[in-house]
C-alpha cells in the first residue's frame, strides 16, 4: 500500500514565457562567460519577482541528444535566477562526470532548466508497491539510504522507462549496490516545471 495524494504531488506552474526566455539567456551568457574569462553581466530590472523566488533547481546541458551536464539543488539556496547561473555553470564545468565544456561544444549543447516541486516522503509497504507507485507516475524520484543521497529528475523516466532499472541506476548514482532499493530505504517524489 501506498500513501499518497495526487493533491500533493500536482505542480503549479509559475513561469511566464517572459522568465523562461530570460532564465534560459542566463545559462547561455553565464557559461559563456566563463569560457571568455569575463564577468556576467545582466539587467535587475528584467528581474521578475517569480525569479527571485528562492527555488530548487537542475540545469540539465545536452550535446547531439546525449547528457552533457547536469547540475542542481534539491533544496531552495538562494534566488532562482542566481541558482539557474551557478548550476549552468556547474553542469558546464564542474560535473564529476564529464571533462569541463570546451569554446568548440559550446554552439553544440542544448539545455534544459528544471524547476521542482518540494520533495514529499513516500510512504510505502514494500517493494512490490514502490514499482507499482513509479511504474504508474514517473516522478522525479530522490533516494536516501545509509547516509547517500541521489535523485533522477522525471526526464531520466524517457531512458530508464522500468522502475527497477530506474531505481537500481539511482543506487548506482549514490554509491550503492543496485539492489539496495530493495530494503527499507527512503523516497521522495518530486514534479517539475521544465523550460
Amino acid at each position: 500500500m501506498v500513501i499518497w495524494s495526487p493533491k500533493s504531488f500536482k505542480f503549479k506552474r509559475i513561469m511566464e514565457d517572459k522568465d523562461k526566455k530570460i532564465l534560459k539567456n542566463l545559462v547561455f551568457a553565464a557559461i559563456k562567460s566563463e569560457l571568455e574569462n569575463q564577468k556576467l553581466e545582466y539587467d535587475m530590472t528584467e528581474i521578475s519577482s517569480v525569479l527571485r523566488q528562492r527555488r530548487n533547481v537542475f540545469v540539465t546541458l545536452k550535446k547531439d541528444g546525449r547528457l552533457r551536464g547536469c547540475i542542481g539543488h534539491l533544496a531552495p539556496v538562494q534566488a532562482l535566477f542566481q541558482d539557474v547561473i551557478e548550476n549552468a555553470r556547474a553542469a558546464a564545468f564542474s560535473d564529476p562526470r564529464f571533462p569541463a565544456l570546451t569554446k568548440s561544444e559550446f554552439g553544440k549543447i542544448t539545455i534544459e532548466i528544471s524547476i521542482l516541486s518540494v520533495g514529499k516522503k513516500l510512504e510505502y509497504k514494500s517493494a512490490a508497491s514502490l514499482i507499482e507507485f513509479l511504474e504508474k507516475n514517473k516522478p522525479g524520484v530522490i533516494l536516501k539510504y545509509a547516509g547517500r543521497t541521489a535523485t533522477f529528475l522525471p526526464q531520466v523516466w524517457d531512458e530508464l522507462s522500468k522502475p527497477e532499472q530506474f531505481l537500481s541506476h539511482l543506487c548506482l548514482k549514490a554509491g550503492l549496490a543496485p539492489d539496495e532499493w530493495k530494503k527499507k530505504v527512503t523516497i521522495e517524489t518530486y514534479s517539475v516545471e521544465k523550460i
